[in-house]
């Protein structure tokens, strides 16, 4: 394991520790930061100066491994399965950094949203051989673009079914800092046909519900054959286009419906922090009336009419939920041009 190696950076991590502690983090996964007792409750830190004070923490051993130029392709990439770097954070940081990267990565999330979200990454990344969840968290990987506090700056956590990004809006007109992959495979890879334990279903279920909404003539334009395929970043490629794309359009739905939808939108953004849903928002507003609706006939578990694989795809916007054989979603949102 690589080290900071000056006293500067020991109390950095310190005071980190110290305040994190005293708004109640739950570094340990689900209980307060060990040998730090709760005072009383500052102004919570956000996730971009939490970056920013972890980066003042690494060695410059560390930094040669997972740190790159601002416009370095690799910063883009979005998968379902992936390490960003080789080191894993298991093994790069010690403990005091991994507890700084957990609450980077916790902040990133809504309240309501965080430990759910931890305990699916924890079960989706445990070992076989070592499945406890420190090692299942240990085995993310990260890498930071451009040098958080002095510029321009993006923090990528990467794993199994995750692709997050913390960006402090560096990155002009794109929600999340770029496109993000979550999922989940809550009971095993082939998952019952309601998905149960699955953290994510809910929002296919919403969805699903719209459909429900649907005259006929509406459901057969929303029901489709086959749904795209995962190509890590050609799954999230945006066409631009208004028309031609896969599903109902928006336009074509009554008032009713499209309050429904922006619903749904509101459901589908819910696990992630209030700035980042905010900033989604901004960016889907101008092309709600563009966005499309789509089910797809292809990939329904258990054949009972609840569509497993759907989406919402806009010019600027794709939002493709694959729940078959278990839950995988890609999201890209920008600012329409």
């Amino acid at each position: 394991m690589v080290g900071p190696c000056c006293e500067e950076n020991q109390f950095t991590r310190r005071s980190f520790l110290k305040n994190s502690a005293a708004f109640g983090t739950t570094a340990a996964f689900g209980g307060p930061l060990v040998g730090m007792a709760a005072e009383k409750k500052p102004p919570e830190s956000t996730s971009e100066n939490l970056v920013t004070t972890w980066f003042k923490s690494l060695s410059e051993e560390q930094k040669k491994v997972m740190t790159f130029p601002f416009d370095h392709p690799l910063r883009s990439a979005v998968d379902n399965n992936w390490h960003i770097v080789k080191p894993r954070i298991g093994e790069l940081f010690d403990t005091d950094q991994q507890a700084m990267i957990r609450e980077i990565f916790l902040k990133i999330h809504s309240e309501e949203y965080r430990e759910k979200v931890m305990h699916q990454f924890v079960s989706d990344n445990r070992n076989r051989k070592n499945p406890g969840k420190e090692a299942a968290f240990g085995s993310a990987a990260v890498a930071v673009f451009g040098e958080p506090g002095q510029g321009d700056f993006e923090f990528v956590f990467t794993g199994r079914h995750c692709t997050r990004r913390c960006d402090g809006n560096s990155v002009a007109g794109a929600a999340f800092g770029g496109p993000i992959f979550y999922g989940h495979a809550s009971g095993g890879f082939d998952e019952e046909p309601d998905h149960p334990g699955n953290i994510y279903w809910f929002q296919a279920k919403r969805a699903n519900e719209v459909f429900q909404m649907l005259d006929g003539k509406q459901r057969d334009k929303a029901l489709m054959d086959k749904g795209r395929r995962e190509q890590k970043n050609k799954t999230v490629v945006l066409t631009g286009k208004t028309t031609g794309l896969d599903g109902l359009s928006v336009s074509e739905m009554s008032a009713d419906q499209k309050v429904e939808m922006r619903k749904v939108l509101g459901d589908l953004l819910a696990p992630f922090r209030k700035e980042d849903r905010k900033e989604a928002m901004k960016m889907i507003e101008p092309q709600f009336d563009h966005l499309h609706l789509a089910f797809y006939k292809n990939k329904d578990i258990g054949n009972d009419g609840v569509w497993d694989v759907w989406q919402v795809e806009g010019p600027s916007m794709v939002w493709h939920f694959r729940g078959s054989p278990h839950v995988h979603t890609w999201v890209n949102i920008r600012k329409q041009a």
